[in-house]
């Protein structure tokens, strides 16, 4: 892995945009730095879903303030979706025995989960974003932060380190961009799954369908060049100490369904994707295509909400989570591009709106249920997606 290092501008960058006064804390300002991915390459159709171990990352007992990525070249120039679709990447935290120095070596490693309720390896990232990224709000306001480097949480023997996997789409030339996006199978000439298991019939697309080194069904005769690409990413961090306040991360999804049986423990099963169904054609009016996907999850640790935000893909309209007397904790709309040029690309989700409640205004009650609420509209099928949600939370609100 090797840092930015593009010419005047990305050296490895470390400054002070803003400090902190709340609360009566002392200085301590915010650093930036800026990282490449390893290089991947993708030509026209194809696609890249990669796993890079021991990234480049901000070291030390820290809070990180916000995380943001996008996709570039090998000028640092930001690629537009309609070339390559950044479908996902997340960055997961885990440990790993320090005698092992080799990037991409799994040997022995642990994987350090958030505080979400899915189960079984699954939404266990500390961050991750799609296509809406550039146009997304991740900044964490002071006296908040999400603890990282604690040198008493790290087994003796063992170093914090990060893995990312990153998903990105070459859709140059393709015979349909956006079922190439939905990764739906017919486009892909898919018909098994990562285990060889034949897929249903009724599976029509989805991460099963767009894997590593897959390719999209290109227009006849078209040929364009690969090129080499990389995941720019972005963090911003203070020194962490006693005035700052731990937040937990809780990823919800539409999905989860919840197993209760006697004796034993609640299990969680999110499935992440699931498939829009088309309206009936008896509907005249496109206002009436709504497909509504709802889901009820008990918190068995609260706290006080300090941001939120869904993750979605394309056609969807709104994803909102209610507290359990029906208040509205965050709604998180998606914002459409009407342009070409990258973070405004005509008819993809560009950004996300957020929540940032007044501290202490919206709480979660310990043992609360709360409710996710996902719309897409359907008055087309839509395949591979996703109704997530983020949200940060404070346990209290001040040391």
């Amino acid at each position: 892995m090797r840092l930015v290092s593009w010419g005047l501008l990305l050296l490895l960058v470390s400054c002070t945009t803003y400090s902190s006064t709340a609360l009566g804390k002392p200085e301590n300002n915010i650093k930036t730095s800026v990282f490449l991915s390893p290089k991947f390459e993708l030509g026209p159709g194809s696609v890249a879903n990669k796993f890079y171990f021991d990234v480049d990352f901000p070291r030390g007992h820290i809070a990180l303030k916000s995380f943001n990525a996008e996709v570039v070249d090998e000028a640092g120039k930001s690629v537009p979706l309609q070339e390559t679709y950044l479908h996902h990447w997340i960055v997961v935290k885990y440990h790993q025995p320090k005698n092992v120095s080799h990037n991409n070596n799994q040997t022995d490693i642990v994987e350090l989960r958030n505080s979400g309720l899915c189960q079984e390896d699954v939404l266990g990232q500390y961050f991750g974003l799609g296509s809406e990224t550039r146009g997304t709000a991740t900044d964490i306001p002071d006296p908040f932060g999400i603890e990282i480097g604690n040198p008493s949480e790290i087994p003796y023997g063992y170093e914090e380190k990060w893995f990312f996997n990153v998903h990105a789409i070459d859709t140059r030339g393709v015979e349909d961009r956006m079922g190439c996006t939905e990764c739906r199978c017919d486009l892909y000439n898919v018909t098994k799954d990562g285990n060889g298991k034949p897929l249903s019939p009724y599976y029509k697309g989805g991460l099963d369908c767009c894997p590593d080194n897959s390719h999209c069904r290109l227009k006849k005769g078209f040929k364009g060049p690969k090129r080499s690409l990389y995941l720019r990413y972005t963090v911003k961090w203070i020194n962490w100490d006693n005035y700052v306040v731990p937040l937990k991360i809780y990823i919800l999804d539409v999905t989860d369904i919840l197993n209760v049986s006697k004796g034993m423990s609640p299990k969680h099963t999110c499935k992440i994707e699931y498939q829009v169904e088309a309206c009936s054609k008896g509907y005249n009016s496109s206002s009436a295509c709504i497909d509504v996907r709802k889901t009820s999850l008990p918190m068995q640790t609260g706290g006080y909400v300090i941001y939120g935000v869904g993750h979605v893909h394309s056609g969807a309209t709104a994803s909102t989570l209610y507290g359990q007397d029906g208040g509205v904790i965050c709604s998180s709309i998606p914002k459409y591009g009407n342009g070409n040029e990258a973070g405004n690309e005509k008819g993809y989700v560009v950004g996300m709106s957020t929540c940032y409640p007044k501290p202490g205004s919206i709480k979660i009650k310990d043992g609360e249920t709360v409710t996710l609420e996902v719309r897409y509209s359907n008055s087309q099928m839509h395949s591979g997606v996703m109704g997530l949600f983020y949200i940060l939370v404070a346990e209290q609100l001040s040391y």
